[in-house]
């Protein structure tokens, strides 16, 4: 037995009780104070939870905010301040900084010949704009110009500024027309199967309801004439992911589904990738650019559903990790080379 164990032997039989009953009042206080447990480095909690209150003098009144402000402002202003090891004389001490003049190297030293360096000298503010503007800055203002601008708040000199030579002037791109398609009038010829609809197109329709959208994946399990399929920028989320989900696993008939710019999930991508295997049909999926970063497992799964599937030729989405995008890269590789040959046939 070690000495260690020796020294706890005589603790053993020690009966905590009889020692507590025969503890003072104040030294079972003092006792509490020592088992409380603080933490004085934790500064998220408060003052009392870090550090035991040691206050044993009873208030002398309510606490006035104002008067302990002008009280500690008195006692800081009579307070003498600290004399300086070295008093500050003003006296400058050391030499002034003189930066050295840089010589300009013959081969960066410009000359002009006499005629133009006499034009340049004699002309004047509008035509050195102009000469501005042909070197590609426009709009230049002299230095009176500027400061006139400065003091009276508004140019009133324009003397140069609308220049010769001007800056081309870019048409402005107006904004893309909303989308025109009537989603009921869609749901109903997809529902009744009709042969003359191949698109449907829902890009940008931001206020399509759910339940809406579950009908019409419902409807398109049976339809056989439709080839696209486009849900971009409708803020889809995972409930209609897995309606798409649905289906992927019985249509026979679409070769391509965008569901880009929406708010689908790594769990809603993953119950449509695991609908594509089932799928023998579908040639193009775009699933980039959701509200989220799938994550590692998600791409590690699209990887496996391009080499599982050959029938995918065209797949839209931006890989993070180099392991996931070599593989992706290969297997597009092949299932074009194979549809390439298939053609031939």
């Amino acid at each position: 037995m070690s000495s260690y164990q020796k020294e706890l032997e005589k603790y053993r039989d020690i009966d905590e009780d009889e020692i507590l009953r025969t503890l003072s009042p104040e030294e079972l206080e003092q006792l509490d104070c020592e088992l409380q447990e603080m933490d004085p480095e934790n500064m998220l909690l408060p003052a009392g939870l870090r550090q035991r209150d040691q206050t044993k003098k009873s208030p002398t009144g309510p606490l006035d905010r104002e008067a302990l402000l002008q009280y500690l402002e008195q006692q800081a202003l009579e307070v003498k301040e600290r004399d300086d090891l070295v008093p500050f004389t003003g006296e400058k001490k050391g030499k002034p900084y003189i930066q050295p003049k840089r010589e300009i190297p013959a081969e960066e030293q410009i000359t002009l010949e006499p005629e133009l360096e006499e034009a340049l000298a004699n002309a004047t503010d509008a035509e050195m704009c102009d000469i501005a503007a042909i070197l590609g800055m426009y709009t230049l203002m002299s230095n009176k110009q500027y400061y006139d601008a400065i003091c009276s708040g508004e140019i009133c000199n324009t003397e140069g500024i609308s220049s010769v030579v001007q800056p081309d002037k870019y048409k402005p791109v107006p904004d893309e027309p909303p989308n025109p398609t009537n989603i009921e009038e869609i749901l109903k010829r997809v529902r009744s199967n009709d042969k003359e609809l191949e698109e449907v197109n829902l890009n940008n329709i931001k206020d399509i309801p759910i339940p809406m959208l579950t009908e019409l994946c419902e409807a398109m399990k049976t339809n056989t004439y439709i080839r696209t399929f486009s849900l971009v920028a409708t803020k889809s989320g995972d409930p209609i992911a897995n309606a798409v989900a649905d289906m992927l696993r019985e249509n026979r008939s679409l070769q391509s589904l965008n569901i880009e710019s929406n708010f689908i999930s790594s769990t809603g991508l993953m119950a449509v990738l695991k609908a594509v295997r089932e799928n023998a049909t579908l040639t193009e999926l775009r699933v980039d650019n959701q509200r989220q970063w799938p994550g590692d497992a998600v791409e590690m799964e699209m990887a496996t559903v391009i080499e599982q599937c050959p029938s995918i030729v065209r797949f839209g989405y931006h890989f993070t990790q180099q392991g996931p995008r070599a593989r992706a890269a290969n297997a597009m590789t092949r299932n074009n080379e194979l549809r390439r040959q298939q053609k031939k046939v």
